[in-house]
């Protein structure tokens, strides 16, 4: 017989095993199902983010582009009436010498705010960590103050460290046997860092707790591995314990950081920016030019530089400060 001439190319359509239209039907199923599946929750994502999207937009990204826009004017924040003057605001940022000493201040601030309310939160973490439920009643005397509104703590600080009746003059006049008079936030440089010592009384424990969250996270059979390997409570601690909370370090130094960069309430209540613009912060200068001296333009552009600022800092300490993720 006559052998059957095949077109040049494919042969398998012509020899085919008999299930393999039902495979090719099995993967266009399951295509199609997940297909739907990705749709299906493409909507529940959507439907769920939506809101949040929307409130982002409104009460975050619109602030910060209207911000920048009315940076541009000449503006008393309560006329209809505005003046476009382009970048003249700018110009005098760059040349403002209170603008600067203030962003000075704040940086103090936030050198000594890391250095003092992470490694105490830190310690304090590490003591409550050690000594487990016993130290429940420790727990909540230490948070107490975090709890507290920077209101109150700047009321209550006021007439704490007062020059007449204030805890230190009378801690001061005990001890020398005679009236001596303590002045802690009518003085510079003492008072900046009265202040930076307030801040970290009052967020100490939000760090505290924190790093108790870390220690919460570290699985109990490595201590007991370390243990059993021979290693004390301090070789954990310092070899095991510490550089596995290195994220939550690094995380805790930038919310500390950013922080620092917009401080407002306390010091404002605490000082005002004074004595003499010595405690002045970047926050505190911008609410002066807006809401007092009802310059609302150059008051924008002060905010506007606090965000450009802030925002570089800290992706330049995200990107200095490299640990370890994985272990």
């Amino acid at each position: 017989p006559r052998r059957k001439k095949y077109p040049c190319g494919d042969f398998s359509r012509y020899f085919s095993p008999p299930n393999r239209k039902r495979k090719v039907m099995g993967m266009k199923e399951k295509t199609g199902l997940a297909k739907v599946r990705a749709r299906s929750t493409a909507i529940a994502a959507t439907v769920f983010l939506l809101p949040t999207i929307l409130l982002i937009i409104v009460y975050m990204i619109y602030p910060i582009i209207d911000t920048f826009v009315i940076s541009m004017y000449k503006w008393n924040g309560i006329s209809s009436d505005r003046v476009f003057i382009g970048f003249t605001n700018w110009q005098n940022l760059l040349v403002d010498g209170e603008f600067w000493t203030s962003f000075g201040h704040n940086v103090i601030v936030m050198v000594f705010s890391i250095l003092l309310q992470i490694p105490i939160g830190l310690l304090l973490a590490t003591f409550l960590d050690a000594l487990g439920k016993k130290a429940n009643a420790f727990k909540i005397v230490w948070f107490f103050p975090y709890l507290m509104s920077s209101v109150a703590i700047a009321f209550l600080f006021t007439y704490a460290l007062a020059t007449n009746g204030g805890i230190f003059s009378e801690l001061a006049s005990l001890i020398a046997g005679k009236n001596v008079t303590v002045d802690l936030l009518g003085r510079n440089p003492q008072a900046l860092y009265t202040v930076i010592g307030v801040m970290a009384w009052q967020f100490t424990p939000f760090y505290m707790v924190y790093f108790i969250a870390g220690y919460s996270n570290i699985d109990t059979s490595i201590y007991e591995a370390a243990i059993i390997d021979g290693a004390n409570r301090r070789q954990y601690l310092f070899k095991i314990a510490i550089p596995l909370l290195m994220p939550i370090f690094k995380t805790a130094c930038t919310m500390s950081l950013i922080g620092s960069l917009k401080y407002f309430d306390l010091i404002w209540n605490l000082t005002g920016g004074g004595p003499s613009g010595g405690t002045e912060l970047m926050a505190t200068y911008m609410y002066k030019l807006s809401f007092q001296q009802f310059n609302m333009g150059y008051g924008s552009c002060v905010a506007a530089g606090m965000f450009i600022l802030i925002t570089a800092i800290a992706l330049l300490f995200q990107k200095v400060f490299v640990v370890k993720e994985d272990y």
